[in-house]
């Protein structure tokens, strides 16, 4: 990843993380979600991704930062006792759900590049007991893991923040034991979206001007050695949705109001993929 784009996320949510409080920070959700305050806005992106009322009381207050485009912990079984690998962890609320149900004698590490959000995820659990995560600091493209160490690899709408996307998948396969499972959510395009709009550094720390093509995605996950790739749910990702990055917002509330635009952010997909690595050597 280029230093500028790596400088660019990491700023952008470390100021997410560092908003004072225990609620949600700068996610202008409220008013789109129909809810009042941020944290129960959140709550409600958090509904309209997978996450059952159930989920959202597991985590403790603050983890939930309402930044997902799905629920990665929902689209397979977790089992007690598995290691599980949280890409691009932040505030730690996808771990919290997977430790619960991995159970004490399970692992979960949640692995993200930004200061502010790891400092913040260890707060949260510490603060709600939860003796069976630990978070490290790394970039994806590079995971600070042992071949072979973990049993699932999950990712909540962060895989298209990294430029070298078939890299990330080669670590997946890399850091998966054999036959582990890799269940991903992530924003993904029907079509390339307009020059103007890839070249938006807002949009891509955004999570939408870096997104490949669904095609491009899926051959990415085939060619680095995961098998058995299934696409587990598939839905345009809504513009009340967009809302997470005040850019993006701007553009989302215009797109409402101009056809041509909206046409072309309706582009913007949110997929839930499943994979496996084989369990003879890649």
């Amino acid at each position: 990843m280029s230093n500028d784009v790596r400088k660019g996320v990491q700023e952008r949510y470390g100021a997410i993380a560092t908003v004072s409080g225990s609620c949600c920070g700068p996610v202008e959700r409220a008013a789109a979600a129909g809810a009042s305050g941020c944290c129960s806005s959140a709550d409600a992106i958090g509904v309209a991704n997978g996450y059952s009322p159930d989920d959202l009381s597991t985590a403790p207050d603050g983890a939930n930062l309402g930044l997902g485009c799905g629920n990665p912990t929902a689209i397979g079984s977790l089992q007690p006792g598995e290691t599980v690998l949280d890409l691009g962890s932040g505030a730690g609320f996808d771990c919290f759900i997977a430790a619960r149900k991995v159970g004490p004698g399970g692992r979960v590490i949640g692995l993200d590049m930004t200061p502010q959000m790891l400092e913040r995820a260890r707060v949260n659990a510490e603060r709600g007991g939860f003796g069976n995560v630990e978070f490290v600091e790394g970039f994806i493209e590079s995971i600070p893991l042992p071949d072979a160490s973990v049993d699932v690899v999950i990712s909540n709408c962060v895989i298209n923040l990294s430029i070298d996307k078939p890299q990330v998948f080669r670590e997946v396969a890399r850091v998966l034991k054999p036959g582990g499972r890799m269940y991903v959510s992530d924003l993904v395009l029907s079509r390339p979206l307009p020059r103007f709009l890839r070249k938006s550094a807002a949009l891509y720390t955004a999570c939408v001007a870096g997104a490949m093509t669904r095609q491009d995605y899926l051959a990415a996950i085939e060619s680095a050695g995961l098998a058995e790739t299934r696409v587990v749910s598939e839905q345009a990702y809504a513009l009340d949705l967009m809302t997470a990055d005040p850019s993006l917002a701007r553009l989302a509330r215009l797109a409402r109001i101009l056809p041509p635009l909206r046409r072309r952010m309706e582009t913007v997909v949110s997929l839930s993929v499943a994979a496996f690595r084989p369990r003879s050597c890649l």
